[in-house]
C-alpha cells in the first residue's frame, strides 16, 4: 500500500513527499540545505538522531508564531516554509552564538580542529564573534581509559553519542547526566570510562560533533621511540588504512595508497615497515585449523571469530556465558607483535626489550586491547603502541611528507608477503571469507577455483550463508554492528539459530568503518567505497588464499612446528575473561 502524498511549497518552488516525511527532508528534494548539528542520518543502518536539541535547522512556517526544528517536525499539505527569511537565520545563528558562549574557547589546540562540525557550522552561518560570554562548565577530563578521552566541557547534549552507544551498539554506556546547564552526556553517575562496560568501539567519537569525545593520542609515544638510538622501531599497518587514509591528505574515498603508505612510514624513521596483511595470513592458518578441528573433534560451534577487540570486550561484558565459543586466536596486530618479540628478534640479534612495536589500526579499541594483562605482562608487551588512521596521518602532515605524490614502495621482506585474503580482513565478512578459502582446501583436499563468497558479502547487518565444503553445508552467521552481534549472540543462545561460525565486527562495516579512520561526518556512503578498494586490492592480489603465503609457511618450518601446534598455541592464542557489566 502506498503512503500517502503531501504537497507543500519550500522557498517557493512546490514539493510533493511522503506523509511522515520530515521538512528537512522535504528540503532536500529541492536542493535546499538547512543546517543541522544534532541531526545524524546512519543510512542503510536505518537510524536517524533527531533529538531536535540544538535547534540549528530552525525553519519558519507561515502561521506558526514560533520557528520550527525542520529535523523533527513533519510536512504537512499546504505547508509553506521559508528557510531563508531573516529571521530563520537569525535564528540558525543565535543557536550557535548561545553554544559558543559557554564553550572552551581553545580551537588551535583542540583534537576536532578543522574537523569540529561546530566550527564549521559558525564558519557557515557567518558567527565572528561571541556575543555573550557565558560561564564555562569545569569538568575535569577522564583520561581514565587508554582508548577514549572524555571532556564533558566540550558536550553541546546533540545526543548523537548516546544514539549510537545505545541505539546502535547496544552498549548502553552513555546518558545524559545532571540538568540544565551543567549536563552532559556520560556513563552513568559519571564513573570514569574505564569502570563501566565500555568496548572502546569509538563509534561514539567517529560521530562526536565536537571533541567531547576523543582517542587517546599517541604520537608523542611514537615520535619518543623514533628518536630515542637505543629503540628498534618496527610499524605495522592494518588492511583498512590503505583504503582510507588517502581522505586524509584530499584524495578520494576508496583510494588505494598501498605502496605510498609503505613509502610515508619509511620517511618517518622507523627502522622496519611491514604490512599487517602477514599476521591476518597467519591468523587465518590459527583460525582456520580451529575451525577444521573444531569440526572434525566435535568441538563448540559455532566458532566466532576473536580479532575485533570491541567484540571481545562486548562478549565478556555483555555474554560471559558464551566465553566458550569465540576463537581463542589473538588478533593479528597482536600476533605479529609476538612474532616480532620472538622470531624476528632471534634472526636479526635483537632483544626483544629494545624493539618498539607501533600498530597503525583503524580501531580505538585496538588501544585498549594493547594493554590487556594477558598480553601485556611479563617481560615485554606483543604491542607496544597503537595509533589510529587520523593520528599517523597528523604525523606525516608534521613531517612535511607530500603523501599523494610519492612514489609506490614495497613493504619490508621476511614478513612482509600477504594474499588477498588477508586485505579482506578490513570489512565485515571478510574474515569470515578469508578462513573459509583455507578451509575448503583443507577440508576437501581439492583447490578452491572460485574464492569469491559473494553470499557473505553485503552492508546489511546480520546476513547468513551456507557454503558447500565438500559433503557438508558450513552454515555461516555475519553481524557487524554490536547491536546487530547481540542479536546473533540472543538468536544462539536461545538455540533458535545453528551455526558453524561467526564473524562478528563492532563497527558498521567493519574495520573500514572504525572509530579511529577519518572523520565520515555521517556519510555512509564513504564506508562502502572503502570496502569497494578492499574487495579490489583482493582481486588485484596473484595469491588469495592464506595458506598460501610462502613467508607463513616458512615462519611454520623454521619457528612455530604446525598450525595449531604446541608452539604456535603459547604465542598465538588467548584466553578471556568474565567481566562485570557496569
Amino acid at each position: 500500500m502506498s503512503a500517502e502524498k503531501v504537497n507543500l511549497t519550500i522557498n517557493g518552488q512546490n514539493v510533493t513527499v511522503d506523509e511522515g516525511t520530515t521538512i528537512l527532508d522535504a528540503a532536500k528534494e529541492v536542493n535546499v540545505h538547512i543546517p543541522t548539528l544534532c541531526y545524524m542520518d546512519l543510512g542503510e543502518l536505518k537510524f536517524i538522531n533527531r533529538s531536535a536539541s540544538c535547534r540549528v535547522c530552525m525553519v519558519e512556517v507561515e502561521g506558526r508564531p514560533n520557528l520550527v526544528p525542520s529535523c523533527s517536525a513533519k510536512a504537512e499539505e499546504g505547508m509553506v516554509v521559508r528557510t531563508d527569511t531573516m529571521r530563520a537565520i537569525r535564528g540558525r545563528r543565535m543557536a550557535v552564538e548561545l553554544l559558543l558562549s559557554n564553550h572552551p574557547n581553545e580551537c588551535f589546540t583542540c583534537p576536532k580542529n578543522m574537523e569540529c562540525d561546530l566550527q564549521s557550522l559558525a564558519h557557515e552561518l557567518g558567527v565572528r564573534e561571541i556575543k555573550w560570554e557565558g560561564v564555562k562548565m569545569d569538568y575535569e577530563k577522564d583520561k581514565s581509559s587508554d582508548a577514549i578521552v572524555k571532556d564533558p566541557n566540550k558536550c553541546i547534549m546533540c545526543r548523537r553519542c548516546e544514539t549510537m552507544c545505545n541505539e546502535i551498539q547496544t552498549c548502553g554506556i552513555l546518558s545524559g547526566i545532571s540538568r540544565g546547564f551543567d549536563s552532559f552526556v556520560g556513563p552513568a553517575f559519571n564513573i570514569p570510562m574505564v569502570e563501566s562496560s565500555c568496548t572502546y568501539c569509538g563509534q561514539c567519537v567517529a560521530v562526536c560533533p565536537t571533541a567531547s569525545l576523543t582517542e587517546v593520542n599517541n604520537t608523542d609515544k611514537v615520535w619518543s621511540a623514533l628518536h630515542n638510538p637505543k629503540k628498534h622501531v618496527i610499524v605495522q599497518v592494518a588492511p583498512a588504512i590503505r583504503v582510507a587514509i588517502g581522505e586524509m591528505f584530499g584524495m578520494e574515498p576508496g583510494s588505494i595508497v598501498t605502496g605510498k603508505l609503505a613509502a610515508a612510514l619509511r620517511r618517518m624513521g622507523f627502522d622496519a615497515v611491514y604490512d599487517t596483511d602477514f599476521a591476518a595470513d597467519l591468523t587465518i592458518m590459527e583460525e582456520a585449523s580451529e575451525l577444521v578441528h573444531r569440526i572434525k573433534h566435535g568441538g563448540v560451534l559455532p566458532m566466532l571469530t576473536s580479532c575485533c577487540p570491541a567484540w571481545v570486550q562486548f562478549i565478556e561484558h555483555q555474554f560471559p556465558d558464551m566465553l566458550d565459543i569465540p576463537s581463542s586466536c589473538k588478533s593479528p596486530h597482536i600476533m605479529f607483535g609476538a612474532i616480532v618479540k620472538t622470531h624476528y628478534a632471534q634472526k636479526n640479534g635483537l632483544d626483544p626489550k629494545d624493539i618498539e612495536v607501533v600498530s597503525v589500526m583503524p580501531c580505538i579499541a585496538k588501544k585498549a586491547e594493547a594493554r590487556r594483562p594477558e598480553l601485556s605482562e611479563g617481560e615485554h608487551a606483543d604491542v607496544d603502541i597503537v595509533v589510529t588512521t587520523r593520528e599517523i596521518s597528523a604525523m606525516m602532515k608534521e613531517a612535511g611528507i607530500d603523501f599523494p605524490n610519492l612514489e609506490d614502495e614495497d613493504f619490508d621482506k621476511m614478513m612482509g608477503e600477504s594474499t588477498g585474503a588477508s586485505v579482506i580482513f578490513g570489512t565485515t565478512g571478510g574474515v569470515i571469507e578469508a578462513a573459509v578459502r583455507t578451509a575448503y582446501d583443507w577440508l576437501t583436499g581439492e583447490e578452491l577455483e572460485d574464492v569469491e563468497f559473494t553470499q557473505l558479502r553485503g552492508m546489511e547487518g546480520i546476513r547468513e550463508g551456507t557454503v558447500k565444503i565438500g559433503d557438508m553445508d558450513i552454515k555461516i552467521g555475519i553481524a557487524h554492528g554490536l547491536g546487530n552481534a547481540r542479536k546473533l549472540l540472543e538468536c544462539i543462545r536461545a538455540g533458535n539459530c545453528s551455526f558453524h561460525a561467526i564473524e562478528i565486527m563492532a563497527c558498521p562495516g567493519g574495520c573500514v568503518g572504525g572509530g579511529g579512520q577519518p572523520y565520515h561526518h555521517g556519510h555512509m556512503e564513504i564506508i562502502k567505497k572503502r570496502q569497494e578498494a578492499i574487495y579490489e586490492e583482493d582481486r588485484n592480489k596473484s595469491k588469495r588464499k592464506s595458506h598460501e603465503n610462502e613467508e607463513v609457511l616458512k615462519l611454520y618450518e623454521e619457528f612455530l612446528g604446525e598450525p595449531y601446534g604446541k608452539k604456535a598455541h603459547e604465542l598465538l592464542h588467548t584466553t578471556y575473561s568474565r567481566k562485570d557489566r557496569i
